[in-house]
């Protein structure tokens, strides 16, 4: 898949609307309940921003098969996308000292992601796409309040966690040991991203269920599926039970094991943000 021409696509079609047509909420809600159950669940808590051409869009691309390059094209413009987010925070300087500190450094981070990318891929590397960051008037404070500002980070770096290990199965091959190298050192800085972020807003550095209470609302898809304690066929709620002379917490049982999201599922995330 180029996920490039798929999100232009959905700029194209509008995948992002107005959260004020109530004609446009039903129609897309009405759309969802044709779709496949897994792409439901994760557009459903997004769908008053959804067009019903970019469900539908979403839908059918998780049907196309996928290379190496196409998750690094993937991944490329998620971290466009969380660059460019961290390089404006700065420029709009609304920061307290504490907190540029901490944006100043991941986005040092994101920057050299970005050149490391676009060196791998070479002319295959997708343009950068235009961003909105308020995601059509979603997050209208974005850019001049830190409580806002922390939220959507903290969306946007859960994102890519679980976006990169969807990838996984995008390298099956041993010559595509170079690439999924790179995505594993990625992955496991955006990991560390997530966490900071995440324990600066108070909150567990890891995700809790479906991190209920943890983020906005508008950030549900980001969560979906999170809170699944069946691993390989064993229920890690059943821990619970007891280890030796201590019990288990049955929430330890999801928070010792991140979910992938799929490309249609991290595509449909990000191109909320994406205008052109």
């Amino acid at each position: 898949m180029n996920i490039l021409k798929f999100l232009e696509s959905l700029a194209n079609q509008g995948a992002v609307e107005s959260l004020n047509t109530k004609g446009s909420r039903r129609d897309t809600l009405s759309q969802l309940g044709k779709m496949g159950a897994t792409a439901a669940v994760a557009a459903v808590p997004f769908s008053m921003l959804f067009s019903q051409k970019a469900a539908a869009a979403t839908a059918a691309s998780a049907a196309v098969a996928e290379t190496a390059t196409d998750a690094l094209k993937l991944a490329l413009v998620l971290e466009y996308l969380e660059d460019e987010f961290y390089r404006t925070a700065l420029e709009r300087d609304f920061l307290n000292n504490e907190q540029t500190i901490i944006v100043e450094q991941i986005s040092q981070h994101e920057e050299a992601h970005v050149a490391l990318l676009k060196g791998a891929l070479g002319a295959a590397a997708p343009a950068k796409p235009t961003f909105d960051f308020t995601a059509g008037g979603a997050f209208p404070d974005v850019f001049s309040n830190p409580a806002t500002f922390f939220a959507v980070a903290q969306a946007f770096e859960d994102t890519g966690v679980r976006a990169y290990k969807g990838q996984a199965g995008n390298f099956p091959n041993a010559a595509d040991k170079a690439a999924l190298t790179i995505a594993l050192q990625i992955h496991s800085v955006e990991a560390r991203h997530a966490s900071r972020i995440r324990r600066y807003r108070d909150l567990k550095g890891w995700i809790a269920g479906n991190d209920e209470g943890g983020h906005p609302a508008a950030a549900d898809a980001v969560y979906a599926g999170e809170n699944v304690t069946m691993q390989a066929g064993f229920n890690t709620a059943s821990v619970a039970a007891g280890t030796g002379n201590r019990t288990i917490p049955a929430i330890a049982g999801s928070e010792s094991f991140d979910e992938p999201i799929t490309t249609a599922q991290a595509t449909a995330i990000a191109s909320l943000f994406i205008v052109a």
